[in-house]
């Protein structure tokens, strides 16, 4: 058998492409539409929890057009930063999903980052209020300027709150957002940072240990939460307070053992938000949110552009 040499799309050269939130945004849309005629599937997401607290994870969705399966690998160690690494890192691995020939292999943590971002900017889409000016962010991190980008994209931003642990992270944050325009408040508490934010993004990082510390009755009125961290950093009671609650996908949500939240207060997931089967904003005054565990279809659809994109870029 004849040697084949599989390209590695590293963090910089995926960077480089400079995919738009709008292009993955429509990926995403077009793996739900293909997933609603059998021609994608997804299972759901993988997870060991050693008692160290490692979080490792795979998921898994193919397409058959274009003929692409993606399987992301990713661990997230609490040790990683004591050893100068990042906290989580991982792979995408692209195979012919006829075939089964290897097609490519991508930096996992720009995948995680960039399709976590526009997972949210979707579902914002159809839940927030387009006039949305102000953000808040619980959590300074990785997601933290992910979101960022993407949603400076979407929205008429004009002031974000913090609401951080560590000053690096904040301090980047900060002068991320100021770069892109916006003002910028540090706060101190929750209630501070989301008692005006029209967009909430929580991203707080896994722990076993985290203890919930986030009301949802803090949220202004008409405001949209993107929650990003599995719910951990919230109060589970407190959802009641909201209005709509989406999650990534009801499928996935069932034959996961540790729940996002009470399965009473979800009211659909992102793929019938997207096919019209259930209404997003209908009120102005309406507080919504998507919370989700990230799901492979996203994965699938940020890889299918990002090896398209750089192979059109080569050729």
């Amino acid at each position: 058998m004849s040697k084949r040499h599989i390209p590695y799309y590293s963090h910089e050269e995926l960077s480089a492409l400079e995919i738009s939130s709008q292009d993955v945004i429509r990926s995403i849309e077009s793996v739900i539409h293909q997933f609603s005629i059998n021609k994608a599937w997804a299972a759901p997401k993988a997870t060991i929890l050693p008692d160290d607290g490692r979080y490792m994870m795979a998921t898994l969705a193919a397409s058959d057009e274009p003929e692409l399966l993606a399987v992301k690998t990713i661990v997230l160690n609490p040790e990683n930063p004591s050893h100068n690494l990042p906290q989580i890192n991982g792979l995408v691995t692209m195979l012919n999903s006829k075939t089964g020939l290897p097609v490519a292999i991508l930096d996992g943590n720009w995948i995680t980052a960039v399709r976590t971002a526009a997972l949210s900017a979707t579902a914002a889409k159809y839940m927030a209020r387009k006039s949305s000016s102000t953000i808040a962010f619980i959590g300074c991190g990785v997601q933290a300027q992910s979101h960022l980008k993407t949603f400076v994209d979407l929205f008429p931003l004009k002031k974000a709150y913090l609401l951080g642990r560590g000053k690096p992270n904040i301090d980047s944050l900060t002068q991320s957002a100021q770069e892109l325009g916006l003002t910028t408040s540090v706060c101190r508490s929750v209630e501070e940072a989301v008692k005006d934010a029209d967009i909430v993004i929580s991203s707080i990082t896994y722990s076993s240990t985290l203890s919930p510390f986030i009301h949802a009755n803090d949220l202004k009125e008409g405001s949209f939460s993107a929650i990003t961290d599995l719910a951990v950093p919230w109060i589970k009671d407190s959802f009641a307070a909201l209005d709509n609650i989406i999650i990534d996908d009801l499928a996935q949500e069932a034959a996961a053992p540790n729940k996002l939240l009470p399965m009473a207060y979800i009211d659909g997931d992102l793929s019938k938000l997207v096919m019209g089967k259930i209404k997003g904003r209908t009120r102005e005054d309406e507080r919504n949110a998507f919370a989700f565990r990230g799901h492979a279809m996203g994965d699938l659809a940020l890889s299918m552009l990002a090896y398209e994109t750089h192979h059109k870029s080569t050729v």
